[in-house]
């Protein structure tokens, strides 16, 4: 086979040429699938070695095809005297036998690539044989057209479903010739070759144990179907199925779903069929949106496999870590990224999980006198926690409803941690230790909500630890069933406080540079200072007893730095006087 416009060989189209191994004579023919760039150009065209001589079977009928391989890779007698060898061996034995014969010019060894089968990586071999199809093909350009009313999470990851959808070249097969799957409800007449289907009253029937009905042409004597269903042609029913199980508003209620969570690898399986399978039974898509996660590789990049070895199995990973552990490590992945498993992921969910239980435990102790009732008076320290816990709701919200459960993951730990525990319970436990009533229940009304919605937000997340702390410390108070039965958390305006913000940051920021300090001379963090200048920062005197006692100083007093400089004067009365300037200048541009 030769271009149809190759000066070269055009003097041979329609002539014929004798195969040296097997002495046949085939047609030469011109034909635009030959690249005339491409080494000689020419081509020799065998029946089914790939998906070309596929192509080139369906464009050229009048060609007439050998099929010399069978199932367990031997060659049939059409091979002749290759008949009965292995395919490899029998490649080996043609090559030999052209070399005796003076045929062969020269062998080079290229790279090619070949298909092979993605556990054993074994070469792919065709085989004809007679198949049942879905036939889709003419549909193409609509199956197109739903897919982009599915959102897809990420949305590029739509653009593989159009890319697999636009390259198809064949109906699809649906029958396997396996052992176990679910058979076709098929028997074939032998007297009329009649395809005798089951009545849905039948079903579900296996033909090689029951008979049909009689046929029509008054024959009983059947041949069941042997094949089985491709399991993508029983997944992709999932959604129908489902729906099956219930009547009237419940079941199409359920009928498009809400969303189908699946790996990248099966958008061209799993979802498109499923799609295929909606569409032609209902005209609609089986879902609204497509959740598409990636592969979890091993150390060495590899995707964990069985057939590879390299998984590790999450019974041992839940013994040694927890269950919540190992959810939190996999929620650090993004939707449709590959993520690396590491055991330092699952070391942080466990701190996190113990951080959790450890907080609500002192929660716990500092709640049994609240009342649920707001205080008339919030602190301001108070109000800049619940400020942030409001922009944390608002941002997990959309995190959510987008599918972006590792930035909410993200930005809860940083919040719980840094805000809620290294912060915010450092300052307000002597509120919640001391005397003065209104004070300590400011602190108490933002310590509830703030500790009962963070455990909300990570319910998705760790569902045990958060249900476990629930059940100990708000099941009395919120009166639910379960923490996974809640109303999900809401923002609220009335929390939003832009400037308790800027002073609760800045107090943070000051107690952590005196803190910072104490480390460094060696002093433990409770030893006194005797007094605490601060500079630059106008209103953090608003707070003026929440920083002294964190930090156990005797005064506080504030100068005001007119060259907008910031800074920390730091008093004792053994060590004398220490000064830090320009305090986070960065993060402070306008004054306070």
């Amino acid at each position: 086979m030769s271009k149809s416009d190759d000066k070269r060989y055009n003097q041979f189209v329609g002539k014929t040429a004798t195969i040296p191994e097997s002495n046949a004579v085939v047609p030469i023919i011109a034909d635009t699938l030959t690249k005339m760039e491409f080494g000689t150009g020419v081509v020799y065209w065998c029946p089914f070695g790939d998906s070309s001589d596929v192509e080139f079977v369906a464009k050229h009928p009048e060609l007439k095809i050998k099929h010399i391989k069978n199932k367990d890779g031997t060659l049939n007698e059409l091979a002749g005297k290759y008949a009965g060898m292995h395919i490899y061996k029998a490649r080996k034995q043609v090559i030999e036998d052209w070399k005796a014969a003076g045929a062969v010019k020269s062998i080079e060894k290229k790279q090619q690539i070949v298909n092979v089968h993605e556990r054993c990586s074994t070469p792919v071999e065709y085989l004809v044989s007679r198949q049942w199809f879905i036939k889709y093909l003419d549909i193409k350009p609509d199956l197109i057209k739903i897919g982009k009313k599915l959102k897809f999470y990420p949305d590029f990851m739509r653009q593989r479903y159009e890319n697999w959808v636009n390259g198809l070249k064949w109906d699809w097969c649906i029958s396997r010739q396996r052992y176990f799957g679910i058979p076709f409800p098929v028997w074939y007449c032998k007297k009329c070759k009649n395809v005798l289907l089951a009545d849905e009253k039948q079903l579900p029937v296996d033909p090689l144990v029951h008979k049909p009905s009689k046929c029509s042409c008054g024959s009983t004597d059947v041949e069941p179907e042997q094949d089985v269903f491709d399991t993508w042609a029983t997944s992709s029913v999932t959604p129908i199925i489902t729906q099956k199980l219930f009547d009237g508003d419940t079941a199409k209620k359920l009928y498009p779903m809400d969303m189908r969570p699946q790996g990248h690898d099966i958008i061209s399986t799993w979802l498109f069929y499923t799609v295929v399978k909606s569409y032609l039974h209902f005209k609609k898509l089986p879902w609204d949106t497509a959740a598409i996660s990636g592969w979890v590789l091993d150390p060495y990049g590899e995707k964990m496999s069985k057939s590879k070895g390299n998984v590790v199995a999450p019974q041992e990973i839940m013994a040694k870590y927890s269950a919540d552990a190992l959810r939190w490590a996999a929620s650090a992945a993004k939707l449709g990224e590959d993520a690396s498993f590491q055991d330092k992921e699952l070391v942080t969910g466990q701190k996190f999980v113990t951080k959790l239980w450890n907080a609500s435990k002192f929660c716990d102790i500092h709640l049994k006198s609240y009342e649920g009732t707001k205080p008339q008076k919030l602190e301001i320290i108070d109000r800049w926690l619940l400020s942030k816990l409001n922009s944390l709701i608002t941002k997990s919200i959309e995190n959510y409803d987008n599918y972006e459960y590792s930035k909410t993951r993200h930005e809860v730990e940083l919040f719980f941690w840094h805000d809620f525990c290294d912060n915010y319970l450092e300052i307000a436990k002597y509120r919640l230790y001391g005397s003065d009533t209104g004070k300590k229940q400011s602190a108490q009304y933002a310590l509830y909500h703030t500790l009962w919605n963070v455990l909300k937000l990570m319910a998705p997340v760790t569902p045990h630890i958060t249900e476990e702390v629930y059940q100990h410390y708000f099941a009395q108070r919120e009166n639910i069933k379960s923490i996974h039965l809640s109303a999900w958390p809401v923002t609220d305006k009335k929390w939003s406080d832009a400037e308790a913000e800027k002073i609760g940051d800045a107090a943070v920021a000051v107690i952590g540079v005196v803190r910072k300090y104490k480390s460094q001379k060696g002093k433990p963090l409770n030893s006194e200072l005797t007094q605490v200048t601060v500079k630059g920062f106008d209103k953090i005197m608003a707070i003026e007893d929440d920083i002294k006692a964190v930090l156990h100083a005797k005064k506080m007093r504030r100068n005001r730095d007119e060259s907008g400089n910031y800074g920390i004067v730091i008093r004792t009365q053994m060590l004398g006087e220490f000064r830090v300037s320009s305090l986070l200048k960065a993060f402070y541009q306008s004054e306070i």
